[in-house]
């Protein structure tokens, strides 16, 4: 059988090593027939994945912030320090079936999953597929860069105007979107900027990245910005604030939309009063 990931069975299995060792177990049904690992899937036939309990990840019972839940998405506030998904046991996927209930839709999926990421350093809304049909749509409108993303942050240093940074990434084309919310006096750091910020694009890292590049690096960034950029215990200032995109049952336009993190006001507010009461 051809190496082919898609994404209905990336629920159970996240690897094309994993299909072939469920392959090998006679897992797959091409056309109710048991597929073999030199079979070819070809345009119109029916793929099945049986279902079994050696096949599905074991529960993580971590409580997750739920902004909003429907039979077709959810939409979860995700903390920092843990990761969405991968081959670790504390991940966000495998939290979600602790948190969410499972959809009454015919096409629901039996693992609710995330439809994008989040850097494990970064904060707030994650988008949850609940269906079958929730999964491809989404997954569509991120191909389509439809899905609006807003992010908050607070970088080293006094941003002077609003920006559109068009740095490539590995070579490919990579765009982010800035706006001045802020600029605050700090003893510590001189001068924090509190930006909202936009990717056009979505690449691995980019606002770290694309903030680094123009010297002003995210506050706690430990990969790309400085020893001056950390700030012990407190973790990365980025969050993902808000989402607009079109529910894929509804086709409604809906937004999301969640407060700053209690850490960026507190470190803003103490950053002025510690600049004011040494001047």
């Amino acid at each position: 059988m051809q190496d082919y990931a898609p994404k209905a069975f990336n629920l159970y299995i996240p690897s094309n090593s994993g299909i072939k060792k469920a392959i090998k177990k006679g897992l797959f049904k091409i056309n109710n027939e048991t597929a073999k690992t030199g079979s070819w899937v070809v345009s119109g036939q029916t793929i099945d994945l049986i279902e079994n309990e050696t096949n599905k990840p074991k529960v993580y019972e971590f409580n997750l912030p739920i902004v909003f839940e429907d039979e077709s998405i959810a939409i979860i506030n995700k903390p920092a320090g843990i990761t969405v998904s991968g081959n670790q046991f504390k991940t966000i996927y495998n939290a979600l079936p602790f948190n969410l209930t499972k959809s009454t839709e015919i096409d629901a999926l039996s693992w609710p999953t995330p439809v994008h990421r989040l850097d494990n350093q970064t904060s707030g809304i994650l988008v949850i597929a609940k269906t079958k049909t929730a999964q491809i749509e989404l997954d569509k409108q991120f191909k389509n860069k439809t899905i609006q993303k807003t992010y908050s942050t607070l970088v080293i240093g006094e941003v002077t105007q609003n920006e559109d940074i068009s740095t490539p990434i590995e070579g490919k084309l990579s765009t982010t979107k800035f706006e001045i919310n802020e600029v605050t006096n700090s003893l510590k750091f001189g001068k924090l900027s509190f930006l909202k910020v936009y990717p056009k694009t979505g690449r691995t890292h980019q606002i770290r990245i694309h903030m680094a590049s123009i010297g002003h690096p995210i506050l706690g960034d430990k990969l790309y910005g400085t020893a001056e950029a950390l700030h012990k215990g407190k973790g990365l200032f980025l969050n993902a604030t808000e989402i607009e995109f079109f529910h894929p049952k509804t086709q409604k336009k809906v937004h999301y939309k969640i407060d700053v993190p209690n850490k960026f006001i507190t470190l803003i507010n103490r950053e002025i009063d510690r600049f004011i009461n040494a001047n």
